[in-house]
């Protein structure tokens, strides 16, 4: 059997793998604020608004692990810990950028789309 749309099976693996990271709402949230240089925790939580403890800290570690973040522990009573964006971060700003751009031009569009759909399925 042919397929119509051939396609490369361990390079949708790899792309889907980076989009589960960095589509997340968080991630693109996080690495905007980071954007602008490097924040601490809590600054980075006000920053971000409506984000809970535990999600920016599973966040932070995720961007951590795949190389978008460093962590940097200042020896000071209370610790201080800075979080800012690597190369790599910096490079992710352009996609999600152009993302978060989209998005707010396009807003009342989507909107308008979903309750013409929903008015369809009433």
């Amino acid at each position: 059997m042919l397929l119509r749309h051939p396609h490369n099976t361990e390079d949708c693996r790899a792309v889907s793998e980076i989009l589960q990271r960095v589509g997340d709402k968080w991630t693109v949230l996080v690495v905007g604020k980071l954007g602008g240089g490097a924040m601490r925790f809590n600054e980075l939580r006000a920053a971000v608004g409506g984000i809970s403890q535990k999600m920016l800290t599973t966040t932070l570690r995720g961007l951590e692990r795949d190389g978008f973040v460093t962590r940097k522990v200042f020896p000071t009573i209370p610790p201080r810990v800075d979080y800012e964006l690597t190369e790599l971060g910096h490079e992710l700003l352009v996609p999600v950028g152009a993302l978060g751009e989209w998005a707010r031009k396009n807003t009342n569009r989507v909107r308008e789309a979903r309750a013409k759909f929903d008015g369809l399925q009433a």
